[in-house]
C-alpha cells in the first residue's frame, strides 16, 4: 500500500484538513485498498487533540468526512510513508533536517496545485473562516494533483 502523511505545523488545520480531502478522493475513485493517507505536525503542541472547530466545519461544510487526533511527526514516518507532503517552507526545513530527502519523498503540497505550483499553504489559525475556505480550495486541488501524480508513478491508472 501506498502511504502518504501530510504534515504542517500544529496538525490541527491544514494537514487533518487535507488527509480528509485525500481520503475523501481515494474512496470516490475506489483505490482506498491501494493507497492511504495520515498526517502530523511538526509541533506537540495539540497531540491527541481533535482538529481546529474551524476545520471541522470546513469539512462538514464541504460534505468532507473527518477524524483525526494530533500527532506529532518523527523521523521514523520515513520508514513508514511513501511521500511526506509539508505545507509551507518552514515545514519542509523541519522535515528535511529530520532526513527526507526533497523531491524524493518530501514534497510542498503546493508542487502539485495547477494554479500555483511551488507555493505555499497559508496557515489559516489565526484569520477568520475566509482563511478555512480559501485553505479548502487550494488543498482541494493539490490533493486532486497529487493523486494524479500517484496514479501515474505507481501505473494505478489501470485500476
Amino acid at each position: 500500500m501506498i502511504q502518504v502523511l501530510f504534515v504542517c505545523l500544529g496538525n490541527i488545520c491544514r494537514s487533518p484538513l487535507a488527509e480528509a480531502i485525500f481520503s475523501d478522493l481515494l474512496r470516490e475513485k475506489g483505490l482506498n485498498k491501494l493507497v492511504s493517507c495520515n498526517s502530523a505536525g511538526t509541533a506537540g503542541y495539540h497531540i491527541g487533540e481533535n482538529p481546529n472547530p474551524r476545520t471541522i466545519d470546513t469539512a462538514r461544510k464541504n460534505s468532507i468526512p473527518i477524524n483525526h487526533k494530533g500527532r506529532q511527526f518523527a523521523s521514523g514516518d520515513f520508514n513508514n510513508f511513501h511521500y511526506v507532503i509539508v505545507m509551507d517552507s518552514s515545514n519542509l526545513r523541519d522535515v528535511l533536517y529530520k532526513g527526507g530527502e526533497r523531491g524524493k519523498n518530501v514534497f510542498l503540497m503546493r508542487y502539485f496545485d495547477p494554479s500555483d505550483r511551488n507555493s505555499e499553504v497559508p496557515d489559516p489559525y489565526y484569520g477568520g473562516q475566509s482563511g478555512f475556505d480559501n485553505v479548502f480550495d487550494i488543498l482541494s486541488r493539490s490533493c486532486e494533483g497529487l493523486l494524479k501524480y500517484i496514479e501515474t508513478h505507481h501505473n494505478l491508472n489501470e485500476h
